[in-house]
């Protein structure tokens, strides 16, 4: 089957499931609230990928008071934080980087400065220098705040851009925000993206003269 091409002219990156696999820490961390608040494990897995903490326990919690979701939430930030046991990159996510170096490309994550630091120091992956974090929005996602901030800061239209995304909230941010979405992972099919690929060893880049990025996406040829 030939490889899709897409054209665009910048790439927002969430990071959790796309660039990096920090399913590990989730799951203990996720599964001990879980437990705690007397909820169902797996049900509450099906909620927290791709949103800011505070967001899936608005979810799972609806009565809880808001206030008290923004205390866990950052008790749990530390948590994770501290947490590195078992981060390593999605397949292929330090080729897939090292190929953005001088292309406009940006991280648009719901984890903070310190997470998305720790975690991606973890993985052994460059930060890219713009970089959309929990503290740069009002509005977690699947509200496309984030998306369309990241387009912002590199000063790209929307429709111009394209989105790798691996979670069902982190799509529907995608798609709200006007973009194309490229799905990471076993979650991310599912969700509807425009393309889906088993992990980044299937994307390659390549920059043209005009200034816009070619994406080639598929399996590349024995």
């Amino acid at each position: 089957m030939p490889p899709t091409v897409l054209t665009t002219r910048a790439l927002l990156l969430d990071m959790d499931g796309t660039l990096v696999n920090s399913d590990a820490v989730v799951e203990r961390i996720w599964r001990r609230w879980a437990e705690g608040h007397g909820l169902d494990g797996d049900e509450v897995m099906k909620v927290v990928h791709g949103r800011q903490g505070h967001a899936s326990m608005a979810v799972l919690l609806p009565d809880r008071p808001m206030e008290q979701n923004l205390a866990d939430n950052a008790r749990m930030l530390a948590q994770e934080t501290a947490d590195v046991d078992g981060v390593v990159e999605v397949p292929g996510a330090a080729v897939f980087l090292a190929s953005l170096h001088d292309l406009p490309h940006a991280l648009v994550t719901s984890a903070d400065v310190a997470l998305s630091t720790a975690r991606m120091t973890a993985a052994g992956l460059p930060l890219p220098d713009v970089r959309i974090t929990a503290e740069s929005v009002g509005a977690s996602k699947p509200d496309p705040e984030g998306f369309l901030k990241g387009a912002a800061e590199l000063g790209v239209a929307p429709a111009d851009c394209v989105v790798f995304e691996d979670s069902g909230a982190g799509i529907t941010a995608g798609r709200a925000a006007g973009m194309r979405v490229v799905g990471v992972g076993a979650r991310a099919g599912a969700h509807g993206p425009d393309v889906v690929v088993r992990d980044l060893t299937e994307v390659r880049v390549a920059g043209a003269k005009d200034g816009t990025i070619r994406l080639e996406i598929g399996r590349a040829e024995a």
